[in-house]
C-alpha cells in the first residue's frame, strides 16, 4: 500500500503541536532608522525653530573646544548670531573673538568660568570690528591679546581717537601680532593662529585646532549672512575661503550665522565662497556695462542672496566695494 504524502505532513504537524513545538514565527520587519532632520539653511533663529531665549548658547566642537553663539539685533527685525570660540585646557583658556559690548562679553566670561577653574590666558582678535571687540575690557587684564599687525594698528588708532564717543569703554590694543602663523601649546593642546589673507577686514585671523579639526574663521565666514564688504578685499576674500577649504577641517566656525554640524559645515563654507563670487561677478557685469555705482544699484540682481540676512543694507556696500577694487582704489 502506497503512503499518502499529504497524510504524512498532517501527522507531522499534529506531532509538533502535541510536543509543544510550533513552526518558527516570521522575523519581524526591521525598524527603520529615524530620518535625520533637514537643516534649515538660514541665519534666522526663528526660522530654525529657536527662540531668543535659547541664547547665548555653547556648543561642544571637540575635546575642550567650544563655540559660543549670542544674538545681536534682539530688538530689531533681523536678529542673528555673533560667534566666538574658546579652547579649555589645564593650562588656561584661549578665547577667539569677544562680543560687541562689555555686558555680552562678561556673560561669556562668566559662562566659561562656570565650566572651568582655569583662567582666560589668551584672547585672539580675529576681527577688529566693534561687534567682536567692543566688550574686550571684560576679559582679565593680564590676558595676552593677539591680533594681526593690521588690526593692531587699527585698534591703536581707535584708542587714540580724540573724537571717541564719551563713555565708550577703552580699547585694548593687542600686545602680540601674527602676520603668518603662531603656534601655541596650552595643556598639551596645539592651537594655531594664522593669517590666511585679507578678507573681511584686511587683518583677519583664524584659529585652528588641528587635533579636533576645527577652524574658527571669524568674519571671514558669515554663514547665510550677506557678504559685508565695508572694509573688505573682495577677490582676496574669495581666495581665503578656498585656502580654508583646502585644510584638514571638519567644522568651520563662522563669525556670524550658525555653527553647523560637520557634515553641513563644509557645504555652507562652499556656499559662502560661491556667494562672494556671485557678488563679485554681478558687480563686475554692471561695471563692464559702464554703469556708475549708483546706477548699478538699481539693476543689481543678487539672486537667492537677496533672502540672506542683511542683504538690503550690505548689498549696496558690497557693490561699491567691488567697484573700488575694479577701479584700483583699494588700499595696498
Amino acid at each position: 500500500m502506497k503512503s499518502n504524502p499529504f497524510l504524512s505532513v498532517c501527522a507531522l504537524l499534529v506531532m509538533l503541536v502535541a510536543t509543544g513545538c510550533a513552526a518558527p514565527e516570521p522575523a519581524p520587519e526591521p525598524t527603520p532608522e529615524p530620518a535625520t532632520p533637514e537643516v534649515i539653511r538660514t541665519a534666522d533663529p526663528i526660522a530654525r525653530g529657536l527662540s531668543l531665549d535659547d541664547f547665548p548658547r555653547i556648543k561642544e566642537l571637540g575635546d575642550g573646544v567650544y563655540s559660543y553663539e549670542e544674538l545681536r539685533g534682539r530688538g530689531g527685525e533681523e536678529p542673528f548670531t555673533t560667534v566666538s570660540m574658546f579652547v579649555v585646557t589645564d593650562e588656561g583658556v584661549l578665547v577667539a573673538d569677544g562680543q560687541g559690548n562689555v555686558e555680552a562679553t562678561q556673560t561669556m566670561v562668566d559662562m566659561i568660568a562656570a565650566m572651568t577653574d582655569q583662567p582666560i590666558t589668551h584672547v585672539v582678535i580675529c576681527s577688529d570690528h566693534g561687534d567682536h571687540t567692543g566688550g574686550n575690557t571684560a576679559f582679565p587684564s593680564d590676558a595676552t591679546f593677539i591680533a594681526s599687525s593690521t588690526s593692531q594698528a587699527t585698534m591703536e588708532r581707535s584708542a587714540n581717537n580724540p573724537n571717541r564717543r564719551e563713555g565708550s569703554p577703552p580699547v585694548i590694543v593687542p600686545q602680540e601680532t601674527v602676520d603668518d602663523l603662531m603656534t601655541l601649546t596650552l595643556g598639551g593642546k596645539e592651537i594655531q593662529i594664522m593669517f590666511l589673507g585679507r578678507a573681511h577686514t584686511g587683518g583677519d585671523l583664524s584659529v585652528y585646532v588641528p587635533a579636533d579639526k576645527v577652524l574658527f574663521m571669524s568674519e571671514a565666514f558669515l554663514n547665510r549672512v550677506f557678504p559685508a564688504m565695508r572694509s573688505a578685499y573682495p577677490s582676496e576674500w574669495s581666495e581665503v575661503t578656498n585656502k580654508a577649504l583646502a585644510m584638514d577641517v571638519d567644522v568651520y566656525v563662522p563669525g556670524h550665522g550658525f555653527v553647523e554640524e560637520a557634515e553641513v559645515s563644509r557645504e555652507e563654507l562652499e556656499t559662502y565662497r560661491d556667494a562672494l563670487d556671485t557678488v563679485i561677478a554681478e558687480a563686475t557685469r554692471l561695471h563692464g556695462m559702464g554703469l556708475a555705482a549708483e546706477e548699478a544699484l538699481e539693476q543689481a540682481n543678487w539672486g537667492d542672496l537677496a533672502e540672506w540676512r542683511l542683504s538690503a543694507s550690505q548689498g549696496p556696500t558690497a557693490l561699491r566695494k567691488v567697484y573700488q577694487e575694479l577701479n584700483g582704489e583699494l588700499d595696498d
